[in-house]
C-alpha cells in the first residue's frame, strides 16, 4: 500500500516539476514578470521531481548554464538515491 502511494507522488511531483519548468522557460521570453524563482524549482527537485525536472530542463534547454542546476540537481538525484538504497536495505 505505502509504496503505490510512494509511486502516486512521484509520478504527481515530477507532473508538477515538468509542468512549472516548461511555464518558467514559455515566461523567460513572454512575461518576464511572472518567474518561477529559482528556489521553488531546486525545491520541487528536492521534493521528489528531480530526474523529471533535470530531464526537462536538457530537452527543452533551460537553465542548463546554471551551474547551480546543472551540478545541484545531479547532487539532489544522487541524495535520494543514496536514500531510498538506505530505505530499502533497512526494511
Amino acid at each position: 500500500m505505502f509504496l503505490k502511494i510512494f509511486i502516486a507522488y512521484l509520478c504527481v511531483i515530477s507532473a508538477v516539476s515538468v509542468a512549472v519548468c516548461i511555464y518558467d522557460k514559455f515566461a523567460a521570453k513572454h512575461i518576464t514578470k511572472h518567474r518561477t524563482p529559482e528556489a521553488v524549482l531546486l525545491l520541487l527537485s528536492a521534493l521528489g521531481g528531480s530526474v523529471a525536472m533535470l530531464l526537462t530542463m536538457l530537452l527543452i534547454r533551460h537553465k542548463t548554464k546554471h551551474m547551480k542546476f546543472m551540478i545541484g540537481i545531479p547532487v539532489i538525484i544522487l541524495v535520494q538515491a543514496v536514500i531510498a538504497a538506505a530505505v530499502v536495505l533497512l526494511i
